[in-house]
């Protein structure tokens, strides 16, 4: 049988990101958990962070929106925070939302099967001044995977350089 006409429709991975920040721990940690730090580096490269609430607390939840930089238009996501433990690991869900955080499903056009909801895994570590960061975003739908690392790699490239 040939396998190269199989669909990956529904078809999911975990996007796994290791990386050294040469920021403190404290400051990496309040990036994630404090709304004006997150607002400096949520979005990719061509993209703002206009819009952020955070109610750090087992089973409180956040709302943020990416804003395209060109055409002006709002992302919103939402979820809620499943594990907290400071300065080490936050565990949350993730979801498409509208901007009073009722959950939808992803924006019109965009490729894939997305669950209703995926989980975010961050883990911390202090690393001589430095920060060891492990990012889990499970269930990304395989047809935005690669798209969706790259997003993800230029997110922390903004934290890293706006909140040296």
């Amino acid at each position: 049988m040939d396998n190269k006409n199989e669909t990956t429709a529904g078809k999911h991975k975990t996007v796994i990101i290791n990386r050294t920040f040469d920021l403190p721990l404290e400051t990496v940690w309040k990036a994630w958990t404090e709304p004006e730090s997150f607002k400096k580096w949520w979005g990719p490269e061509n993209y703002t962070c206009p819009d952020c609430t955070i109610d750090l607390r087992e089973g409180g939840k956040y709302l943020a929106s990416m804003q395209d930089k060109k055409t002006g238009q709002k992302t919103w996501s939402t979820g809620t925070y499943k594990e907290i433990e400071p300065l080490k690991k936050l565990v949350y869900s993730d979801s498409f939302s509208d901007e009073k955080g009722n959950v939808t499903g992803p924006p019109e056009g965009m490729p894939g099967q997305w669950p209703k909801e995926q989980l975010v895994t961050v883990t911390l570590k202090d690393n001589n001044g430095k920060t060891d960061f492990t990012l889990n975003h499970a269930d990304m739908p395989i047809e935005v995977y690669e798209d969706c690392m790259e997003g993800w790699q230029q997110c922390f490239d903004k934290l890293e350089s706006n909140l040296e």
